[in-house]
């Protein structure tokens, strides 16, 4: 079953703990502080992997969450830091926010391993918290929590030529004549139901892989048929194959079939519809061909299009093609060589913000301190603990807080609020 869209959620690990721990050894018995720092919680990665084709294995699990860091120990002993988690998808794979839409990575290169989502720090055992003062901290930092995410996957298949065309006018067959492909070929509408790729060897060091894109009829750009659905996978191809039926087999005429899929891809995508086109007369081994073969060739020439006569039923034509679009390919990836490497979107990392930023507002008759560095640190503190308390009034006194809240004339008694903290405000 070919699967090319899943949601998935992705959670890095927590933090662990910092721990508070003392010496306590023979013959020393005023041992300092030895709390160990927590590990860090493994981080989530994506490896592109070539061996995958669909998002298929993202049907059966759809939760991916990296194990956390272990807590500090004595002696000043960090914990282990939890094992980070590989989710393997195929090339061509994006990544999007599954709330906003947005692109947050554009997977393509393969076997690449991409961080996505880096895992929560650990947090400080009691020996950092040590000062001339403070000779015996007995508190410490909580891990940070791993970051969480809900992501849409969605596949774009990566191929150098596209197959576009009307349902039966032989896509299926061309594949599996070029190459080692072996699509389901019939002849009634909608036989491909899924898109198949193929590669196309000529000889050693000549190959590229090419597409047969089902389903584009008119309207497909709004969802008719099965258009919506694929028209995204040859968006990334460097060369569209545009095939369509000589003979009329289905009483079609092969001009309007031409000028309705193209105005199909505009419609869809500009960038789409520019891309360079060959047109290609398929069944030409049918008499009924004859009569169209010259009006095709003016549309193209009209178009400055590339125009090739073939038959994929009995092979006529297709290595001329195939050895075209070979050589049109090679001269495409020599003038452009950036477009090897595709610009990779890596998650924002969440940054440290400095405590002394803040600011201080009035809700009603409480005043509000806001700063997102002050808000970090209390998330990482235990504040039942005594000590933690006279640590943050030593910081609020050392980052100017108290002198802040002097100079907007707060009356004493009044409630000020940080986070889970509250305090009655005293001159």
């Amino acid at each position: 079953m070919f699967i090319d869209r899943a949601s998935i959620y992705v959670k890095s690990g927590d933090g662990g703990d910092g721990v508070v721990r003392f010496r306590r050894e023979k013959y020393v018995p005023a041992g300092g502080p030895a709390g160990g720092d927590g590990g860090r919680g493994g981080s989530i990665y994506f490896l592109v992997d070539e061996g995958l084709s669909t998002l298929m294995d993202f049907r059966y699990r759809r939760k991916f969450i990296a194990s956390s860091g272990q807590a500090g120990q004595s002696k000043k002993m960090a914990g282990k830091d939890g094992d980070d988690l590989e989710i393997k998808v195929p090339p061509g794979t994006l990544v999007k926010d599954a709330k906003t839409g947005k692109v947050l990575l554009d997977l393509t290169i393969p076997n690449s391993r991409v961080l996505a989502l880096p895992g929560g720090r650990g947090g400080r055992g009691n020996p950092h918290f040590t000062t001339a003062t403070r000779q015996a901290p007995s508190f410490a930092e909580r891990g940070e929590p791993g970051q969480e995410l809900w992501v849409q996957l969605e596949l774009k298949l990566l191929a150098d030529v596209g197959l576009v065309g009307y349902p039966n006018v032989g896509k299926s067959t061309l594949l599996s004549v070029v190459s080692a492909a072996r699509p389901k070929v019939a002849n009634y509408p909608f036989t491909t139901l899924t898109p198949n790729l193929g590669v196309v060897s000529l000889e050693p060091g000549h190959a590229f892989v090419i597409a047969d894109i089902p389903g584009l009829i008119e309207g497909a750009h709004t969802g008719v048929g099965l258009g919506m659905e694929f028209l995204r996978h040859i968006e990334r191809t460097r060369l569209i194959l545009h095939l369509v039926d000589a003979a009329g087999v289905d009483g079609r005429d092969p001009v309007d079939d031409y000028a309705k899929i193209n105005q199909e891809l505009r419609l869809y995508s500009e960038e789409l519809a520019d891309c360079p086109q060959i047109l290609v007369a398929n069944k030409a081994d049918l008499p009924e061909a004859s009569e169209n073969l010259e009006r095709l060739e003016e549309l193209a020439n009209a178009n400055k299009q590339e125009f090739f006569i073939v038959s994929a039923a009995t092979s006529q034509g297709t290595a001329a093609l195939m050895r075209r679009c070979d050589l049109l390919i090679r001269e495409m990836k020599k003038a452009a060589p950036a477009a090897e490497q595709v610009q990779q979107l890596i998650l924002p990392k969440e940054e440290t913000p400095p405590v002394d930023e803040y600011t201080i507002v009035r809700d009603n008759e409480d005043y509000v301190i806001e700063g997102a560095g002050l808000d970090r640190l209390l998330r990482r503190l235990d504040l039942n603990n005594p000590d933690t308390i006279v640590y943050l009034q030593n910081l609020f006194e050392k980052i100017g807080l108290y002198k802040s809240l002097a100079e907007m004339d707060i009356p004493e008694g009044a409630t000020v609020r940080l986070g889970e903290l509250e305090f009655e405000y005293m001159e």
